[in-house]
């Protein structure tokens, strides 16, 4: 059951897609249109959730469930894999690599290999005030609070002095 993003209560859990490029106007308005019949189909055995969506920066998918209404299942949570997997191909993008950094450049969004970052932080081409995005946030309450933060708040501190 698709409801909009913005009112899924705090609690509701989400996962964060980061694209390894930004999507086109075009590419927007399909994912878009294909986000709304998985998320109205989506089911815990045989159940409706209610999740919503939004996408940020023209780079980020975030789903969000609101648990207190039914909890994801293993494989409610796999069908959603799969539902990325599927925009992976049919987009040419990559969104599951966890081994990558995205973080600001003024009002750009740059990505980078977890190494290239590293190095980054070594040559001192970022620093802990660099503005980072903490995709491993578990929640909207801490989606909204801890997802774009300096990368020293987040786990990305290891690697800025």
């Amino acid at each position: 059951m698709l409801v909009d993003f913005n009112t899924l209560p705090e609690e509701s859990r989400v996962w964060i897609y980061q694209a390894n490029r930004s999507f086109t106007e075009q590419e927007l308005e399909e994912i878009q249109s294909k986000l709304k019949i998985f998320i109205d189909n989506w089911t815990a055995h045989g159940s409706d959730l209610q999740a919503g969506y939004t996408i940020k920066y023209k780079r980020f998918i975030v789903l969000g469930l609101n648990q207190d209404v039914n909890n994801a299942t293993g494989c409610s949570i796999d069908a959603s894999v799969h539902f990325i997997q599927q925009l992976e191909k049919e987009y040419n993008v990559d969104l599951m690599d966890k081994m990558n950094v995205s973080y600001k450049q003024g009002e750009y969004v740059a990505y980078k290999t977890l190494t290239d970052f590293r190095k980054m932080a070594k040559d001192k081409a970022i620093s802990k005030n660099t503005i980072v995005f903490n995709n491993l946030v578990n929640n909207i309450a801490e989606f909204k609070e801890n997802w774009e933060v300096p990368a020293s708040e987040s786990w990305h501190s290891r690697f800025v002095k």
